[in-house]
């Protein structure tokens, strides 16, 4: 069996006209050389696996040749067959990462003495050179700048920026650039006819743009790919084998999308999500799909897109069946959903509303060829905020709604049956308003009573829940549009435990009951007050495992009959504990025993966060119980609280 060797070894360069993709570094280089102006010092800036090393290489073999071909080396002479064959004195690779040390650079600098024994200079190439300390460059510089005259350096490296300016000042400084997809293409295609290899273009395309600019990494995915396939490369295969999702899926889903079918699209994505792709990776990919087919639009912008062949064409027939209007709004749609599915919790469902809004853009622009009744789209645009019509305080669910008598008084919301607001074509005059919370509504005025008998007109109010909460229950219908009223579940300070559980299987009232239930008073446990002082440890306790933000709130809170009273140093954090009051409040009535309604106070207070202020200690303990991890990181880096 034949030794194997990899394709990024094996078809390595070896002179300036096998390079690929760098025809501004060559030229350059090869010019030097025949002229004879050769710099003592030389940086290779760029990305990886574009040939910095392997033009170094090359420059150091042409430079000791020799009888030179031009600027070619003739791979005859002493110095070339000492090259080639890795016995050079002459050329000394240095690499960087490992010798880093000012003890290397000295070891480097005794080096650089030694004069060459065969060939006229001692190259030396220092690759991954950022790496150097600080101290090392500082101890290189003389050396750099005026080195003897049969010393020359290259350096080489992918992260300019971290070299010192100093250093950069003695290079001359040579930029690499990404291997563009063509030539990409065309090497790959090269050592494919080489290894005996049949390929089709889409596959050596596929393998390029996967390689994103580096030609190594190329050939490696190329190596892997023969590994896969054997002898002949299929498009699906590669596909598969370098785990990408391949230009068949972004073509159907697009085709999807122009005819508004949304239902087939988002049965793709599923597809997709079933291969183990996440909708980041996919919805990335047709954002770029979308600027290629903007791109093939116009023959000037055609070479912007890095395809070749068969595939090129497909793109420019797809872009001839979209329009302008449909890429803008497609790009824009992804564009704005890219900025926020990383922070997102569902990253599919927003794939998915952006599948459907590009949809409802395909269904405008093929009005004729898909009837929007076939594949229907929910409203994506906002609707006006209608005003509520249902008081906040009926416990009870939904029941069906019986409109009211003209003449007679409008029947007030109860625990099991919410109000209905009805009107009719014409303005009906408005109801007044209720004059306390807890006061019953209002009779007709004489011009409502005389109004047509399809008009009417309906205040409810609910119980009041308290000064402290500052939340008015009672609203009212105006009779201008027909609204239905939704009855919701109270609040704990209006209503207690034991009655929302009864109300929540109670059958249908009568209007003159559940009227006497809404007024009626709320129960109130007498032992509020001791219970709760009984319970405060407990209280605290919940808190910190519910709601650790509310702890400093809590911690000092006082108790009036059934009112737990807190401050806050913010509104931010007032308006979040009234959010959570009402599950709250169960919690804490179920765990101090109470029997009636609570209520929660809760004022702002600037001067609370002056008076305590959250301790490091606290915030170190509060970290350590989220993450026992950290305990761990502060043991062995030794870190103590200040």
């Amino acid at each position: 069996m034949s030794e194997f060797i990899v394709s990024a070894r094996k078809y390595r360069p070896a002179t300036f006209r096998s390079v690929v993709g760098q025809k501004h570094i060559t030229s350059t280089l090869q010019n030097a050389i025949e002229r004879g102006q050769l710099a003592h010092a030389y940086l290779f800036c760029g990305p990886r696996g574009v040939g910095k090393t392997t033009c170094a290489r090359i420059f150091a073999k042409a430079i000791n040749c020799l009888h030179p071909h031009g600027a070619e080396a003739c791979n005859e002479c002493e110095s070339c067959r000492s090259f080639n064959e890795g016995r050079s004195l002459n050329i000394h690779e240095l690499d960087a990462a490992s010798n880093n040390s000012v003890e290397d650079i000295r070891t480097l600098i005794e080096q650089v003495r030694i004069i060459p024994q065969v060939g006229r200079y001692s190259v030396f190439i220092i690759d991954e050179v950022h790496m150097l300390s600080a101290a090392a460059f500082n101890a290189f510089l003389k050396t750099l700048e005026e080195p003897p005259a049969h010393a020359i350096f290259i350096l080489a490296t992918t992260e300019k920026h971290k070299i010192i300016p100093t250093i950069l000042s003695r290079c001359q400084i040579y930029d690499f650039n990404r291997i563009r997809v063509e030539d990409a293409v065309d090497y790959l295609r090269y050592i494919a006819s080489q290894e005996g290899i049949t390929s089709d273009e889409e596959s050596l395309n596929l393998i390029a743009q996967k390689a994103d600019g580096g030609m190594r990494d190329a050939l490696s995915m190329f190596d892997k790919a023969v590994s896969f396939c054997g002898t002949s490369l299929d498009y699906r295969h590669v596909a598969q084998t370098l785990n990408v999702l391949d230009y068949d899926i972004y073509f159907g889903i697009t085709d999807r999308l122009l005819a508004g079918n949304y239902v087939e699209a988002l049965v793709a994505f599923d597809e997709v999500l079933s291969k183990g792709f996440s909708g980041q990776t996919f919805m990335a990919g047709l954002n770029r799909h979308m600027r290629d087919l903007l791109m093939a639009k116009r023959p000037e912008t055609l070479r912007l897109i890095e395809m070749t062949g068969t595939l090129l064409e497909r793109y420019r027939a797809q872009a001839e069946a979209c329009e302008v209007g449909f890429l803008f709004g497609a790009i824009s749609i992804l564009t704005e959903l890219d900025a926020k599915i990383r922070q997102s919790s569902n990253q599919r469902l927003l794939v998915e509303l952006g599948l459907m809004k590009i949809s409802g853009l395909g269904q405008k622009k093929n009005e004729g060829l898909t009837s929007s009744a076939e594949y229907p789209l929910p409203e994506l645009t906002p609707r006006p905020a209608v005003p509520a019509t249902a008081p906040q305080g009926a416990p009870a669910p939904p029941a069906t709604p019986r409109p009211a008598a003209p003449t007679a008084t409008p029947p007030t919301a109860g625990p099991a049956a919410p109000t209905t607001a009805e009107a009719a074509k014409a303005p009906a005059a408005p109801a007044a308003e209720a004059a306390s919370p807890a006061a019953p509504t209002q009779e007709p005025t004489a011009a409502q009573t005389a109004a047509p008998a399809t008009e009417l007109s309906a205040a409810a109010t609910g119980p009041a829940t308290g000064a402290a909460t500052g939340v008015a229950t009672g609203t009212t219908a105006t009779g201008t549009a027909r609204r239905t009223a939704t009855a919701r579940r109270p609040l704990v300070s209006g209503t207690s435990l034991s009655a929302m559980i009864a109300a929540a299987g109670a059958p249908e009232s009568d209007p003159a009951e559940a009227e006497k239930a809404v007024t009626a008073a709320p129960v109130i446990d007498p032992a509020s007050a001791e219970k709760l002082e009984a319970a405060r440890d407990r209280i605290l306790q919940l808190i910190r495992e519910r709601r650790p933000r509310f702890v400093a709130a809590f911690e000092l809170m006082t108790v009036r009959g059934n009112t737990l009273s807190v401050s806050v140093p913010t509104t931010e954090l007032r308006d979040e504990i009234l959010r959570s009051r009402t599950a709250m409040l169960t919690r804490i009535a179920r765990l101090a025993g109470i029997e009636g309604a609570l209520e929660l106070e809760v004022i702002v207070n600037e001067q609370v966060r002056a008076t305590r202020p959250i301790r490091l200690e606290d915030r170190v303990k509060y970290l350590t119980e989220k993450n026992p991890l950290v305990a761990e990181l502060r043991k062995a880096l030794d870190l103590e609280v200040e």
